[in-house]
């Protein structure tokens, strides 16, 4: 079955910089898009919960994926997460990224709710009716305490949208599984650090925050395992970057590292919306740190060709 769209390459979900007052600071925004796709990246991602998606509105998220969409104006795909608690939440935001133009929807599911595959699957159906867009499923138990397992992959089935899954289990079986059993969903990398397995497995496109301020260097990964098909190179990309992996996914401060990530490149992204803080000075200069290394190695390893 030939997927409603493809999804290839690197997709940033984007952090949304606040002003001090905690209102959204659309000129730093503008910032970082630019920079992003100055780099290369292939999508962007409005409405994430690296773009701090569970302390804003529905009102603001629309308002933020309608900048992203006019800002990008085609230069790269734009996914409008879709993700909230309430059902009509969701709908809401599904039929507004069709409105603005969107190229496809981010559905994860409701959090805390906890509902039964056969649940979930008609919530995501419903979700997928009211944009009529193609869709990136976004597969993450930890945060939301369901799994997107094989009864609700077959129900979504029945809509050709659903294209693409971001999975983020960390279950490595869930890789093999989505791989052999569901190749007409394409499968993405949630998981940071296991990119290089998910590529393996032939992932065609990995959704990665730490590409907001690190985007060369995870483009450079996937160059080299999808483009280039040079999984030795790869492994030691791989390797430069897992420092940084560590400190994101097992860290806890996920969102405020990647924001101070941006930031140290230059683009101030400001406050963090309660109930996050900010880094304190020990994990500022870890970061920096890691970023020296990461760069120069990552750099060193490219201009090898």
């Amino acid at each position: 079955m030939t997927p409603a769209l493809r999804f290839e390459g690197i997709y940033t979900p984007v952090v949304t910089p606040f002003h001090d007052d905690f209102s959204i600071n659309r000129g730093a925004l503008a910032d970082v898009i630019d920079r992003l796709l100055d780099h290369g990246v292939h999508g962007l991602i409005a409405g994430g919960s690296t773009g701090e998606n569970y302390a804003q509105t529905v009102a603001e998220r629309i308002e933020i994926a309608r900048f992203m969409t006019e800002r990008a104006k085609g230069r790269a795909q734009i996914i409008v997460g879709t993700g909230a608690m309430l059902t009509p939440d969701s709908i809401a935001l599904a039929e507004a990224a069709r409105d603005m133009g969107a190229d496809a929807i981010l559905l994860a599911s409701p959090p805390y709710a906890v509902p039964t595959e056969r649940e979930n699957a008609l919530n995501a159906l419903a979700i997928d009716k009211a944009a009529n867009l193609p869709v990136m499923l976004y597969n993450y138990p930890g945060r939301t305490g369901t799994m997107m397992g094989d009864e609700f992959l077959d129900h979504v089935g029945r809509s050709r949208n659903f294209c693409g899954i971001k999975e983020s289990s960390g279950d490595i079986n869930r890789v093999h599984t989505l791989a052999r059993d569901y190749p007409h969903i394409q499968l993405g990398c949630g998981m940071d650090d296991q990119a290089l397995e998910f590529f393996a497995w032939g992932a065609p496109f990995w959704v990665c925050g730490g590409s907001n301020f690190l985007p060369a260097e995870h483009l450079a990964l996937y160059n080299a395992c999808v483009i280039e098909g040079d999984f030795a190179k790869g492994r030691r990309i791989m390797s430069a970057l897992l420092p940084l992996m560590r400190v994101l996914e097992q860290g806890g401060k996920f969102v405020q590292t990647i924001k101070y990530g941006v930031t140290v490149q230059g683009i101030d992204t400001g406050a963090i919306r309660p109930p996050l803080k900010g880094l304190n000075k020990d994990d500022e200069s870890a970061l920096e740190q890691v970023m020296r290394v990461l760069q120069k190695t990552v750099a060193d390893i490219v201009a090898e060709g």
